[in-house]
């Protein structure tokens, strides 16, 4: 018998990122439903992100886009999603493979993932990451104010803290 082990963070990382790709699925089909806005951070420097030079060197390590009012085009394949956005009144396309987004949440229903990534080989900054590669937490995001309307695809994401949930898998891992 084998000593190997079944890996479960990843194959929860990798159920959980199929939900950003059902989800995004189902925007591009329908449109995205009510009040729903979804934000997307990634890492621009991912291989296989194809995004604008002009949008690179603005955000060389990590953008994020919102879908919410200005948004077209909405291709989703098996290991990545294009769309096309309007940044300062300009058409862009970015293409972005599931595995290089770091978060993906609908704070209109209270509801986030965040993925810990590896990059070309490099484990994120943070040390308690160092040996592990694929992690995965589920974020609930507090309800955003009424009056808030979000239009750029430039903001970024932010969390105050406020009433926010993070339920990491580390609790699950085995100690060594």
């Amino acid at each position: 018998m084998s000593d190997q082990t079944i890996d479960y963070p990843k194959l929860v990382e990798h159920a959980l990122r199929h939900v950003v790709r059902d989800t995004l699925t189902i925007v591009a089909e329908q449109g995205l439903p009510g009040r729903h806005n979804i934000y997307i951070t990634f890492l621009t420097e991912h291989p296989g992100v194809v995004l604008a030079d002009e949008l690179k060197a603005r955000y060389p390590n990590e953008m994020t886009i919102v879908l919410q009012h200005e948004f077209w085009g909405l291709d989703v394949g098996d290991d990545r999603f294009g769309v096309t956005l309007s940044f300062n009144n300009v058409s862009q396309r970015v293409e972005i493979p599931f595995e290089a987004i770091t978060v993906f949440a609908d704070p209109s229903v209270e509801f986030g993932l965040q993925f810990n990534l590896t990059v070309r080989g490099k484990v994120d900054e943070d040390p308690e990451n160092e040996t592990d590669d694929h992690a995965a937490e589920i974020t609930s995001i507090p309800q955003p104010e009424a009056e808030r309307d979000v239009t750029s695809n430039e903001k970024s994401l932010e969390n105050d803290g406020d009433g926010a949930e993070v339920v990491t898998l580390d609790q699950f891992r085995k100690k060594s």
